[in-house]
Formats: C-alpha cells, structure tokens, sequence
C-alpha cells in the first residue's frame, strides 16, 4: 500500500517513513511546498493531511494531484501517535476486508 502524507514536521519525516514501513506501506512524505506536488505524488492509496501543519496550496496541489480511487485521511495532530492510530484503524479495516473475502 502506498500512502503519502502532507504536512507535519520537518524533523519527523524520517519517522513518518519508517512508521509506515513497520505497517507494510511505502511512504511520502510533503512537509513543505517545493514546487510543484502534481508530478510527484503519483497514485497513493490513501492520502493523509495533517491539517495543522499544510497550508490551503499544499491541500488544494495534492487534491488535484490524487487519482480518483484515492482515500482520504485529515488528521489534526501531525504527532507519532496520530499516525500510528491512523495507520492501526486503516490495518484493522484491511484485516476485516480480508477475512470477508475469504
């Protein structure tokens, strides 16, 4: 699963990253508006804002760069333990899918 996350903290990205290597998801991470995020967001399956820390542009960027099949996630605290409770509710909603599909 790829996720890509915009906004939070310059010095967690490496975090971010790595936080979402233990859940089995490739990451990238925005902190910052550096040109343009059209080319480089790519097709993420979910999409995770931390809205106290992305301005209007960068939302409005990404929005437009995400393809249509592209969760959404808006969280407001750009901290460890908000992402990792994000990223457990999204395994927890990947487990149940799996065990009904069998």
């Amino acid at each position: 699963m790829s996720i890509v996350i915009v906004g939070g903290n310059d010095c967690m990205a490496c975090r971010y990253k790595t936080l979402c290597e233990q859940y089995h998801c490739r990451a990238k991470v925005f902190t910052q508006m550096k040109g343009t995020l059209q080319g480089k967001i790519g097709d993420p399956d979910l999409l995770v804002f931390f809205t106290r820390t992305v301005s209007h542009k960068m939302v409005q960027c990404a929005m437009n760069a995400a393809g249509p099949h592209t969760k959404i996630a808006h969280c407001h605290s750009s901290s460890m333990a908000a992402l990792k409770k994000l990223l457990d509710e999204l395994a927890a909603c990947r487990a149940i899918g799996a065990a009904l599909v069998q």
